[in-house]
């Protein structure tokens, strides 16, 4: 099965991960929530599927570009 990296657009803190390895997905459904400027910004999943890794845990700080999630489609 194919995977789909999901990475994050701007440099923050992750402050949510509303879902859980092994939850299934729909697309444009949050993975995650990065807080950067006082603003909770959502990373949403490009595809359907089911999260097979998370890649970072509650209060990382993490760039710009730099891998969140993996989903297996």
């Amino acid at each position: 099965m194919p995977e789909i990296k999901i990475v994050t657009e701007v440099a923050g803190r992750i402050c949510a991960l509303p879902v859980a390895v092994g939850d299934g997905i729909g697309e444009g459904d949050d993975v995650v929530f990065v807080e950067a400027m006082k603003m909770e910004i959502p990373v949403a999943a490009p595809a359907d599927g089911t999260l097979k890794s998370l890649h970072v845990a509650l209060d990382d700080v993490v760039a710009e570009g730099q891998l969140l999630a993996v989903i297996e489609t």
